[in-house]
């Protein structure tokens, strides 16, 4: 019997595969209403939705807001980054 070779995973190609959070944070910059909208229109959430986030992040600091996988947050990240909210990506 012929023993086939297993490739190792690596860490980079299963890191991405992770579920993570697209973090938003609170800022004394932004208002509610700019946050809101933004949420809207970048991360699609409703308004209801979205207005809770902001309140969450607004009370406690932080809130996630979006869930999936490194590679699909990265680019909300970066326009809500570009947009000037504070947010990062957490597993």
């Amino acid at each position: 019997m012929v023993k086939e070779k297993v490739k190792p995973i690596e860490h980079q190609e299963t890191q991405s595969q992770d579920p993570s959070q697209l973090i938003l944070y609170n800022d004394e910059v932004n208002s509610f209403d700019y946050v809101i909208e933004t949420l809207v229109d970048v991360c699609l959430h409703d308004p209801i939705q979205a207005e809770q986030c902001t309140w969450i992040a607004h009370y406690k600091g932080k809130c996630p807001v979006k869930e999936g996988i490194h590679t699909e947050l990265k680019p909300i990240h970066d326009e809500m980054s570009n947009r000037g909210l504070t947010v990062s990506i957490d597993k």
